[in-house]
């Protein structure tokens, strides 16, 4: 039997759900706020998949939703909420849900897109560790310590090439040949998104990296001292 969270903040939505989901031989573990669904889950509660609501009387589903992908949680999540408008559904999908369903919703499109999810198997998040820092290629974010740091795709390319291949030179030509998608990259380009991106990392309060010029070369990623 599979497990599913529900964080739904309307008694009458979160019922009916529960019983539609009952029905279906799921368990479900319901929270009706924020604060409940964190010590829930912080009290140990796992489950197989997460359905949140978005608007709560303490917060919003996709505080928790980042809360929960910080505790690198990769079972699926979805969203089932009013907000229909595309910002709504793309922020949903930056902060690590699988899928987004906008009320009001049947109940047969509910239970099939979590079947959908329970069935496939989802690819493990891509992690890639280097100083104390996370890089998580699934979601183009960088994270220190409890915050996560949201990358552009040229930032995302450039810290990628850097922490796949730590405290060795990364060539101008590499980075270029890794920005490149259809369009023509020049080295004062890469060295444009280079200061960026070191500027991006010290406004975030990344202390534990620096990325070095190596004349001539190009550059390489290397612990601060």
């Amino acid at each position: 039997m599979s497990s599913i969270f529900l964080l739904e903040d309307d008694p009458v939505i979160g019922k009916a759900i529960q019983l539609q989901l009952e029905l279906e031989s799921y368990k479900v573990e319901w929270a009706q706020s924020l604060a409940d669904a964190r010590k829930k889950v912080s009290a140990g509660s796992s489950s197989d998949l997460y359905i949140l609501d978005v608007n709560l009387p303490d917060g919003d589903g996709y505080e928790f939703c980042q809360w929960l992908r910080q505790q690198e949680l990769k079972n699926p999540i979805i969203f089932l909420t009013a907000r229909t408008d595309e910002e709504s559904v793309v922020r949903g999908f930056e902060e690590g849900a699988n899928d987004y369903i906008r009320k009001p919703f049947s109940q047969k499109e509910m239970i099939a897109r979590i079947k959908n999810q329970l069935s496939e198997k989802k690819p493990t998040l891509d992690l890639i560790r280097f100083a104390g820092l996370v890089l998580i290629k699934n979601q183009q974010v960088l994270k220190n310590g409890d915050s996560l740091i949201s990358l552009n795709r040229r930032e995302f390319e450039i810290l990628t090439a850097f922490f796949e291949r730590p405290e060795t030179i990364v060539t101008r030509e590499q980075l270029i040949d890794r920005l490149a998608s259809g369009e023509e990259i020049y080295d004062r380009t890469v060295d444009s998104h280079i200061s960026h991106l070191r500027s991006k990392l010290q406004k975030n309060g990344v202390k534990g990296i620096k990325i070095n010029s190596v004349y001539g070369q190009g550059y390489r990623l290397e612990k601060a001292v």
